[in-house]
């Protein structure tokens, strides 16, 4: 195989307790990527549709991930007589909130090593697709590249070792996303973020991080909801995204188990059991944004069990 063509889902990270911690993958939002093998060695980026990104390697998210991977790949198989070159077709506005650096760098490490005969598993590939993230928000998370890889809900126990533990996902269990049209970067988010917070508010915290993974398993869609609640993060940077508290209200009174802020905003997510909840409560939040006429994108989706895919 000299080329390969995949889908590189969205994903939804942090789901209120969770910070750089918990996130999913959505089915029916994502980039499409072209990767191919080349006579040239290294990595090119030729071409990027749909965003003004830079198609120098270095400065790349793709480029850097994928660098990363090489270096290891020299390092503890063989060296590499061949290049890549990587397309990218972005369908995932940057500073969305919904993982838009993550599909990027996720999708050109699962390319080039399918390419290369899959010398990694899906969570070794985590590691350089976070480099990415490092380019992107100066800290190399993984709360949206492991689910973007992984599919499903991915917990990330810890950053150093990597540990992360997929999370299957309730059979019913729904996600709607409304992107308003404005760019929040991640790191601006992140600079906001107070650094400390009380042991009172920590505790709270660690009981809905629990809770939450407790009803993924046990698919308790009541105490899922319960859980869906953030004491540190949602509170400061809720206020640099118009309309968040109305969105949120108009969330719950539709029907939503849970609701908050996706990634580091501005897109805002609710969960519900069932697709008829999920599009009522897409419908309503719709009709918000366009009473305070605000521009604004939307998503229903499954949750995506399977990640990053071949087309």
């Amino acid at each position: 195989m000299n080329e390969i063509k995949i889908f590189c889902p969205a994903t939804i990270a942090n789901l209120s307790c969770g910070f750089d911690v918990l996130g999913l993958c959505l089915a029916t939002a994502g980039d499409e990527m072209i990767i191919r093998k080349s006579d040239v060695k290294g990595i090119r980026i030729t071409k990027i549709v749909g965003a003004n990104l830079p198609l120098e390697t270095e400065n790349n998210v793709a480029g850097v991930a994928a660098l990363a991977l090489l270096e290891e790949y020299e390092r503890d198989f063989v060296p590499i007589t061949i290049g890549f070159e990587i397309e990218i077709y972005k369908n995932i506005k940057a500073g969305s909130g919904i993982g838009s650096s993550a599909a990027s760098s996720a999708g050109a490490v699962f390319g080039i090593n399918e390419l290369l005969g899959r010398p990694f598993t899906r969570k070794e590939l985590v590691k350089f697709a976070m480099q990415g993230e490092k380019l992107a928000s100066g800290n190399a998370h993984a709360d949206n590249v492991a689910p973007c890889l992984l599919g499903g809900f991915t917990l990330v126990r810890c950053s150093n070792p990597l540990d992360i533990i997929k999370i299957d996902s309730p059979s019913e269990l729904y996600a709607t996303v409304v992107h308003p049209q404005i760019e929040l970067k991640t790191s601006d988010a992140r600079s906001v973020l107070k650094q400390t917070v009380s042991l009172k508010s920590a505790i709270t915290q660690w009981g809905n991080v629990g809770g939450l993974v407790a009803g993924l398993y046990t698919n308790d869609y009541e105490l899922i909801g319960r859980s869906l609640h953030d004491e540190i993060i949602e509170p400061v940077r809720s206020m640099l995204i118009p309309g968040f508290d109305l969105i949120k209200k108009t969330a719950y009174e539709n029907g939503a188990l849970g609701s908050g802020i996706s990634g580091s905003g501005p897109s805002i997510f609710a969960l519900s059991k069932g697709k008829e909840t999920a599009e009522k409560i897409a419908k309503a939040m719709s009709e918000v944004y366009d009473e305070i006429n605000l521009p604004y994108e939307i998503h229903v989706s499954k949750v995506n069990a399977n990640g990053v895919s071949i087309i």
